[in-house]
């Protein structure tokens, strides 16, 4: 479990339970509970087993549900993809989280442009048929089931196959405010090799 106290530390608690942890905690005003990583580590040769946690507000402990339909489909813009493209948001953790998810429905030949992800991407293929690539790799098919995940940086593209449309979720984090960087549209050629 991971979270901010105030001024946005973070605290760390040995994954032990019982009076062991107890008795190397350190109470802050009897609501935070901390044990440093370099005390950890002197007591234990490296800092290995660590869980960062924080006591959580009753507010913030209260379980969200995100009703389906509770946001708004949007088409997918044209200066970030080919074709017919569904966008619908499913989720975006409030701060201090950074992910967000989001449900995409290409219509048969619609893809994404070239783009890259700072924290990386996530797709968990949900319907369809769907072809991938990433710059200098083969395109793969993708299909139900299938999780594809691009490492941060890595340039990429995904989409429907030509006859076949295709909807997977995408799961990416944000850094400083942004979870993509848009590059230049896939051409023909790239996308029917």
């Amino acid at each position: 479990m991971r979270g901010p106290l105030a001024g946005g530390a973070l605290v760390a608690i040995p994954k032990r339970g019982g009076d062991d942890r107890a008795a190397r905690r350190r109470r802050d005003g009897g609501d935070r509970a901390s044990v440093s990583a370099a005390s950890h580590s002197r007591t234990h040769g490296r800092a290995t087993g660590l869980t960062l946690a924080r006591e959580w507000t009753q507010e913030e402990r209260d379980m969200e549900i995100q009703r389906a339909g509770a946001q708004a489909s949007q088409p997918g813009p044209a200066e970030w993809f080919t074709g017919s493209v569904r966008i619908d948001p499913l989720f975006a953790a409030a701060a201090p989280g950074r992910v967000r998810g989001a449900g995409v429905t290409f219509e048969p030949g619609a893809r994404t442009a070239w783009h890259t992800h700072p924290l990386g991407q996530t797709l968990i293929v949900t319907a369809g048929l769907g072809w991938t690539q990433h710059w200098g790799g083969p395109v793969e098919e993708i299909r139900p089931g299938d999780v594809v995940w691009f490492a941060p940086g890595e340039k990429h593209w995904h989409g429907a196959s030509p006859r076949t449309a295709m909807s997977h979720i995408a799961i990416q984090e944000q850094e400083n405010g942004k979870a993509v960087d848009w590059l230049e549209p896939v051409s023909e050629e790239q996308y029917r090799r």
